[in-house]
């Protein structure tokens, strides 16, 4: 067996969406107010909608979760869990979820701030959109 230096993630793609998965319950955990609620809650959802969805963490602890590419990150500030979709310009939202980061050509956000609702049946809808953008066939490029 391989034995890696401790904090080095494991070469075994389970293995480290388990360890990414074991962070972010840290995570969760270390966050005794709503933050950790709201985070825990959106995960449950993400994972709801996309059963197939990737657990990483990045950027000095931050969960990200991807299929076929990034879906969205889940940040946390003193006032406001963020989840960015990292192709949420491209996206539909019917529902108007995305409150933050509307100013740029491919990111798209949601603050969610303590006592905030979440239309869940919208969210799922966009986390699943997000994966078939991510999964879509890629055009061909043509050469003139």
């Amino acid at each position: 067996m391989k034995k890696t230096a401790p904090g080095t993630p494991p070469d075994d793609e389970a293995a480290s969406s388990a360890s990414a998965a074991s962070l972010i319950d840290a995570k969760i955990a270390s966050l005794a107010d709503w933050r950790g609620k709201t985070l825990a809650s959106v995960r449950a959802l993400i994972r709801q909608a996309d059963p197939d969805v990737v657990e990483e963490v990045k950027w000095r602890g931050v969960p990200v979760w991807s299929h076929a590419g990034m879906i969205c990150t889940g940040e946390t500030y003193k006032l406001a869990v963020k989840l960015t979709f990292a192709k949420g310009a491209a996206l539909p939202d019917p529902a108007g979820l995305f409150n933050a980061s509307l100013d740029g050509n491919t990111r798209r956000a949601i603050d969610l701030h303590e006592g905030a609702h979440l239309d869940t049946a919208a969210f799922k809808a966009l986390i699943r959109a997000a994966v078939a953008l991510n999964t879509a066939p890629k055009p061909k490029r043509t050469t003139t």
